[in-house]
């Protein structure tokens, strides 16, 4: 028996190694010069370590106004997205209205639609509503999540009634239920449904390609792309730019973990 936990836990070592291999590879190269990027065969340690990359990209390229913009869309987006599932699972938890298991179906039914679908369809309405290369044009499409829906939706379910049906006793309305109870006993979904919007508005790279039109209103993956040049590409300053749009996921991640695992635990109960 410990001979074959020994095997395993070698396993899990080699695969983490194999995944986390990339991303050392990438900090690497980011603290090479250019023409260490180039040496045949490649360093995978550099001789001489280098920062200088990291100020470069803020010289050279709008990499502020990169990351301001997917930070103001990432959150905003998080934000709106959050609430808006919320509210509208709160409604299918807990109202008892006609043809409600049927909406519900069909709410959940777009989620077997690709975003390449939808695409199109909402770069008209977009344009025809004059949001072409605006903030609210980058954000407010996105704040649907029907999948954000159903998760909270599921944890709610798994709420006992009985705290609902104590506040309305004393008198409180739905709108209290929902801020003072329903919200506060849920925070795990809700921390779970935040770090799956804020990977997916922060890692969007086609819609924002569909709707921007000038370089200040990039966001980080349409400058990271920018950062790759025709005929050749300054991949130190491409590997620098990927770290710094690693990291803020990074931290979401770590200060929202607890939160992340009890809200997967939760909404994973009931049906």
């Amino acid at each position: 028996m410990k001979v074959k936990k020994i095997v395993l836990y070698i396993l899990l070592f080699i695969f983490a190694i194999m995944a986390l291999l990339p991303l050392v590879w990438t900090v690497s190269t980011s603290l090479k010069t250019r023409y260490a990027t180039l040496k045949y065969p490649p360093e995978f340690l550099p001789d001489e370590v280098s920062f200088s990359n990291y100020k470069t990209i803020f010289e050279k390229y709008p990499f502020g106004r990169f990351l301001f913009n997917s930070l103001l869309v990432t959150l905003s987006t998080v934000f709106l997205q959050v609430a808006v599932a919320a509210m509208a699972a709160y409604a299918f938890a807990r109202f008892d209205f006609k043809y409600k298991e049927l909406l519900f179906m069909f709410y959940i039914a777009t989620l077997m639609f690709p975003f390449q679908v939808k695409a199109i369809p909402l770069y008209l309405m977009v344009r025809n509503l004059g949001w072409i290369n605006t903030y609210q044009g980058l954000i407010l499409p996105k704040v649907f999540s029907a999948f954000g829906v159903f998760l909270l939706r599921q944890s709610i379910r798994s709420t006992p009634r009985d705290y609902d049906e104590s506040a309305a006793l004393d008198g409180a309305n739905h709108i209290i239920i929902f801020l003072k109870i329903i919200l506060p006993l849920n925070k795990g979904a809700l921390a779970t449904l935040s770090i799956f919007a804020f990977m997916d508005a922060w890692n969007d790279y086609l819609w924002p390609l569909i709707v921007t039109t000038t370089q200040e209103m990039m966001t980080l993956p349409l400058g990271l792309a920018s950062l790759q040049g025709r005929w050749t590409t300054q991949w130190n300053l491409v590997s620098a730019g990927t770290i710094i749009s690693i990291l803020p996921m990074l931290v979401v991640f770590i200060i929202a973990q607890k939160w992340f695992v009890k809200g997967i635990s939760v909404t994973g109960l009931k049906g």
